[in-house]
């Protein structure tokens, strides 16, 4: 049997023409001085941002048109996030897209219809956003689930670093009730006070607080139970790790680009830093992982489908996700390198980048994370 598996790679026109589109958006909206600028505000996002991007459908471009979504698959938001990640632009979308995914999956089609679902999940695609509150403790690795959702409805338990929390208006809970797994809808509302503590982040275009659900009731129609609930969790950490993959792909380009203008512009003894082999081979080698990332991440676009993800996407996705953040973490390692004693400094831009590769690398699970689950899909049949 073949290591490889599936080769499968297209880059469709859809994803052609939203690429284009994102990545000129972003860059006229969020270049480097307004990513500074929202570096120490509480949301880290400019609302007025993310109202266009609403305008322009990126929330629900992946939910399909019965709850209002654009119906284009999770593989047209891989491009958004390639080109925010490029431009380092901040906002809730990665949170909103993947607790619509996390909701739609988890449906159980035989069940009742579920009004409050549907409900947040129109909700979703006309821009409201939400996080999904999946981490109980703050590894990414761990499987068990410790928040609790009692027979009374009534929840309990403490979720960490809750991304974007501060401006959800919905959360998706991750609890378990009878010892199975379901989600629990909670409207921002519903939290008491002190129920919130923010997480200061390595990365800072970043925000994300621990919450205290304990004593929050949730109804019944806004409980998400089910066999599907838990492919759709395993599904939704999947669809996670692509789409920081591909945030990070575009951050690694962006990470390259600000090194390559300076060695172009720095002289010592005379000389341009950059015409020295030994800072030349470095670039190379990040262009390559550049390009291996996005080679491994629009793969795995490929073979997202609309349905539970299979084990050729589960091994496309885990592999998008190794390579990106090793390589961003590359990146940001020499970045720093390169601009010399400034680079250690906040004032330089490398700061930003290397402090994403830190986040991203952790977001979703690590390469090493990856890389031992995929040592079980390909090597132990």
């Amino acid at each position: 049997m073949s290591v490889m598996g599936n080769t499968a790679l297209s880059f469709s026109e859809d994803q052609a023409m939203i690429l284009d589109v994102a990545r000129a958006f972003c860059r006229d909206k969020s270049p480097i001085g307004s990513v500074r600028a929202l570096l120490e505000s509480d949301t880290g996002f400019d609302p007025g941002v993310w109202r266009q991007m609403v305008d322009m459908g990126w929330p629900g471009m992946a939910l399909p048109e019965a709850v209002g979504g654009s119906g284009l698959g999770m593989g047209a938001v891989v491009p958004v996030m390639e080109a925010m990640g490029k431009s380092l632009l901040g906002g809730p979308l990665l949170g909103s897209v993947l607790a619509g995914q996390l909701l739609w999956r988890a449906a159980d089609d035989s069940a009742p219809s579920d009004s409050t679902r549907n409900a947040v999940l129109v909700a979703l695609a006309a821009g409201a956003p939400a996080a999904v509150a999946v981490l109980d403790n703050h590894d990414w690795g761990a499987s068990r689930i410790r928040c609790e959702l009692g027979t009374d409805n009534a929840l309990q338990g403490v979720k960490q670093q809750v991304m974007e929390a501060a401006g959800a208006e919905w959360f998706v809970v991750v609890a378990q009730q009878a010892g199975e797994p379901v989600l629990a809808l909670v409207p921002a509302a519903d939290l008491v006070a002190g129920a919130r503590r923010s997480h200061t982040l390595i990365d800072c275009t970043r925000r994300a607080q621990a919450i205290d659900f304990s004593g929050v009731r949730v109804p019944e129609d806004a409980v998400v139970r089910g066999p599907r609930v838990a492919a759709a969790l395993r599904d939704f950490r999947l669809l996670g790790a692509l789409l920081v993959a591909a945030e990070a792909g575009g951050s690694a380009a962006a990470c390259l680009d600000t090194t390559v203008d300076y060695l172009k512009t720095r002289k010592q003894f005379g000389r341009l830093i950059g015409s020295y082999q030994a800072l030349k081979h470095p670039c190379v080698d990040i262009l390559v992982g550049v390009d291996s990332t996005r080679s491994f991440v629009y793969h795995a676009a490929t073979l997202l489908t609309d349905g539970e993800l299979d084990r050729e996407a589960e091994v496309a996705c885990r592999m998008a996700k190794a390579q990106a953040t090793e390589t961003l973490k590359y990146a940001g390692d020499r970045a720093i390198q390169f601009h010399g004693g400034m680079g250690f400094t906040w004032e330089c831009d490398a700061q930003l980048y290397v402090r994403r590769a830190q986040w991203s690398q952790q977001a979703f699970g690590d390469a090493q994370h990856h890389r031992k689950r995929l040592a079980q899909l390909l090597l132990d049949d």
